[in-house]
């Protein structure tokens, strides 16, 4: 087996501590006193039927691509009735739930409370936005379309 080197050693330490970040992001998000009352109904996670999509920075992108590949899944697929590629069409359950993006998490459900303020969420955006330029991101992008680019670079 071929030794690791540095600089792959240090890319790599250095994708753990910016994916470490998005998670802290996440727990922090998490903490704070938000009247929230979702029950999973996915209404979010139908992108056709709300005519919005969550947009995912590359920390976030390749943490819900690690959790697709987690679950046994190489291939996101394309659904025909425009829901979300990583809703489970039989249970109607997020594959990734505990690794979900942070617009899933401060999703726009009318029924669950609506969206977070920006202003509210805005010092987490950034911390998201400082973990894409770090990873070499371009910004965010639509959730299908950046968890399988990062798919494909975990291949």
């Amino acid at each position: 087996m071929p030794a690791i080197s540095p600089k792959t050693r240090l890319r790599d330490e250095a994708t753990h501590a910016a994916l470490a970040e998005v998670k802290r992001v996440y727990a922090e998000l998490a903490t704070r006193p938000v009247e929230r009352q979702c029950v999973r109904r996915t209404e979010c996670c139908q992108f056709k039927l709300t005519g919005l999509t969550p947009y995912l920075t590359k920390g976030e992108a390749v943490l819900a691509a690690r959790a697709w590949r987690a679950s046994g899944r190489t291939k996101l697929p394309s659904p025909t009735d425009g829901a979300c590629p990583m809703l489970e069409p039989q249970s109607s359950r997020c594959l990734i739930y505990a690794d979900r993006p942070f617009g899933c998490r401060t999703h726009f459900c009318a029924a669950a409370g609506g969206p977070l303020a920006r202003r509210e969420v805005v010092d987490l955006i950034r911390r998201l936005e400082t973990v894409d330029a770090q990873l070499g991101g371009d910004g965010p992008h639509k959730l299908p379309s950046a968890v399988a680019s990062a798919l494909a670079d975990l291949a």
